[in-house]
């Protein structure tokens, strides 16, 4: 189970009020990226049984522990941004508005720190932004914040899906399942598909519909 490895250390350097910072959906081929910001009460209560990063949790516990957050922590909000900013900003800056759009809904006063799982800022200024690797199991904020945002994003992909059941998004939350690369290739692409993504190259009757990805490089500068 995860603790607050990182979070004592933060605070022990005099920073207390920590947001844990996780994303789903980056590799996605449909619906948007969500971000989620988690901010845990002071004096590190215990955390609910189990609390880990999502990916080692089963669907069940995952909605369990999905339901027993919100009560558990001091504040979350969950930040998106769309297929379609992904298409027309890139993904690093639809991380960034989605991110961006969490920590804006997170309750005042504003975190010391904003503890974000993995190598990579796609934050940027004026946050206080601190990366670390695997964080989910090192931080019980960002261990919240992985299994709010999955949760989410799964019930939303579900949602999305039910006009188009051939697409298994209740399975597989817009990732390249067979059954999802199958009903692409034969249906073409659903209104919530990134349609800047390469997938579309491998399929000749849709290629036509591919957008073109703004540049990365130029967008990692902006940061």
């Amino acid at each position: 189970m995860t603790g607050y490895v990182i979070e004592r250390e933060l605070a022990a350097a005099g920073s207390a009020r920590v947001a844990g910072v996780d994303e789903v959906g980056r590799g996605a081929w449909a619906g948007p990226v969500v971000v989620c910001a988690v901010i845990a009460r002071a004096g590190f209560p215990a955390p609910p049984d189990g609390l880990t990063d999502s990916k080692r949790l089963t669907a069940r516990r995952r909605a369990q522990l999905a339901a027993e957050l919100p009560a558990w922590v001091e504040c979350y909000a969950i930040g998106e941004a769309s297929h379609e900013e992904i298409d027309a900003l890139g993904m690093t800056a639809a991380l960034r508005h989605a991110a961006v759009r969490a920590l804006d809904g997170l309750a005042a006063p504003p975190p010391d720190v904003v503890l974000l799982d993995g190598s990579h800022d796609y934050i940027g200024r004026p946050w206080p932004v601190r990366c670390a690797v695997k964080a989910d199991l090192r931080s019980v904020s960002v261990a919240a914040a992985s299994v709010l945002a999955k949760v989410h994003r799964d019930n939303l992909m579900a949602e999305l899906g039910r006009p188009h059941a051939e697409f298994a998004f209740e399975e597989n939350a817009g990732y390249p399942s067979p059954a999802h690369q199958r009903a692409l290739a034969s249906l073409g692409p659903t209104p919530y598909h990134r349609l800047s993504w390469s997938y579309l190259d491998d399929l000749p009757r849709w290629r036509h519909l591919k957008k073109t990805r703004p540049d990365i490089e130029g967008q990692l500068s902006l940061l």
